[in-house]
């Protein structure tokens, strides 16, 4: 392990995050939020020197960055970076915000799980809010995405920090020949997605500031708001189907949006395996909602939507309410938790197990009863034209064993801190996922859980971000060894 080398990137990821608390700097000093501005220019400026720090600390060090270090960065920094950006959170003295909660929130923020212990979000200066709408936005692709644009120049490669960060089982496939390459595509492709999203939002009658701010948590899956009634807030049917369209398409993997936008082929959408998967369940989850709603005569003016939007919304694990859905017949909420556990495409923003996995683990089960019909046959698996790597499917047989084993001993946790069960259950299965809003206590909100609940919750969502696999390396021995 190469402490120096790996502190010298740690520090320039630190340098590079200090300009997200800059911005909304900038922005409550126009605002005329003064109280707010020397908050986050003196926690960017602190931000900033940290990085500076610990890069000229090992500015001398060069060599090449091996896959275990890409992982230790990885872990180090988003730890790191959840403590940084927690503070403005808590110099801003809200009231009833201990440093827990904006410890919490600020790591709500950069997984994109949307789960949030803030109250009174109206009456919240707008700069704070924005600033839990950036938190996302960057959280969304991966800060270190980002960074493996810059490293190149710093003569550092980037191609072991982007396996550790990138969502899915299948890494190792590169949309470009290189790596910063590939970041550019994937930033160019969030960006325009990001744009598009907000003129429509503006389009349909947001303002500009909450149209920009709900299209960070829409493009990145995250389901922070502004309000504190979320998309409730906007009784507007174009807004909600602005939604819809673009957190299906922010569910779906980034490297087909690139595909379709520099080949224009956009028919190969309908040719993956996964994506046809993903858009099945969606459909289904939305008709089952519908239908239950209507048999349990719940009929009301915008059950249509409302049943599409929420399918939509926990199934990409995006987060965002149209309704307290917690109060809806029990069978429909526990459906879209299921939903939500499956989760969006690998190479996503979205969350939740992916459907590749579920996919692979649908064909595995699958082969393995028709081996039991015809034990001489040999049965394999494939996509399309390509045959799956058996490799690749006992990591998913592995990663789901590892995933179970981590919901259950996250939920005794929460279950020892005397929250009762639908509780429990929910908020682990809605941070592990990086969902959000849960069910029971949390259904809108995770302020009145304890401490200790939260700190738990905190662990899980960083798991959920980085695929349990890259946090879990570091209590294993063998990994430090060398």
């Amino acid at each position: 392990m190469k402490f120096p080398y790996t502190t010298r990137i740690l520090g320039t990821l630190l340098m590079i995050f200090s300009f997200a608390q800059f911005v909304p700097g900038f922005l409550a000093y126009f605002l005329n939020e003064k109280d707010l501005v020397y908050n986050f220019i003196s926690t960017g400026f602190i931000t900033f020197l940290v990085g500076s720090f610990l890069f000229f600390l090992a500015s001398e060090k060069n060599g090449d960055l091996r896959t275990k270090d890409g992982f230790i960065i990885t872990i180090f920094f988003w730890t790191v970076l959840g403590f940084f950006g927690s503070i403005p959170f808590y110099n801003a003295n809200l009231e009833g915000v201990d440093y827990i909660d904006s410890l919490f929130e600020s790591i709500s923020g950069l997984t994109t799980t949307g789960a949030t212990v803030f109250i009174g979000l109206d009456e919240m200066p707008k700069s704070l809010l924005f600033y839990r709408q950036l938190l996302q936005w960057l959280g969304g692709m991966g800060i270190i995405v980002l960074a493996v644009a810059v490293l190149p120049l710093l003569g550092v490669g980037g191609m072991q920090l982007y396996k550790a960060e990138t969502p899915g089982p299948l890494k190792d496939s590169k949309m470009t020949p290189r790596i910063t390459e590939t970041a550019k595509a994937l930033w160019f492709v969030y960006l325009t997605m990001t744009i598009a999203c907000s003129i429509l939002y503006k389009f349909f009658g947001m303002s500009w500031f909450d149209a920009v701010s709900h299209a960070f948590s829409t493009i990145s899956i995250g389901g922070f708001s502004t309000h504190d009634e979320s998309f409730a807030y906007f009784n507007n049917s174009g807004l909600r189907w602005t939604a819809i369209i673009f957190m299906i398409i922010s569910g779906i993997n980034f490297a087909l949006h690139y595909l379709a936008w520099t080949k224009r082929r956009v028919l190969h959408y309908f040719y993956d395996s996964e994506v046809k998967l993903y858009l099945s369940l969606l459909i289904t989850t939305a008709f089952i909602t519908f239908l239950t709603l209507y048999f349990s005569d719940r009929i009301y003016d915008d059950m249509v939507v409302d049943s599409v939007f929420q399918a939509v919304s926990i199934g990409t694990t995006t987060g965002f309410l149209t309704s307290n859905y917690s109060n809806w017949p029990l069978f429909v909420p526990i459906m879209l938790l299921v939903a939500a556990f499956i989760g969006a495409c690998a190479g996503s923003t979205g969350g939740g197990i992916k459907v590749i996995r579920a996919l692979i683990l649908i064909r595995q089960g699958s082969s393995e009863i028709t081996k039991l019909i015809h034990p001489n046959a040999i049965v394999t698996i494939k996509f399309g034209k390509k045959t799956l790597d058996p490799k690749v499917s006992e990591s998913v047989w592995g990663f789901f064993a590892v995933y179970v084993a981590t919901f259950l001993f996250i939920l005794m946790i929460l279950l020892s801190q005397n929250n009762d069960f639908l509780t429990s259950f929910s908020a682990v299965g809605a941070t592990l996922n990086n969902l959000g809003p849960g069910l029971g206590m949390v259904s809108e909100n995770y302020k009145d859980i304890t401490d200790g609940s939260k700190i738990a919750l905190c662990l899980a969502m960083l798991l959920g971000r980085l695929e349990i696999f890259t946090l879990l390396l570091l209590f294993t021995p063998a990994f430090w060894r060398n």
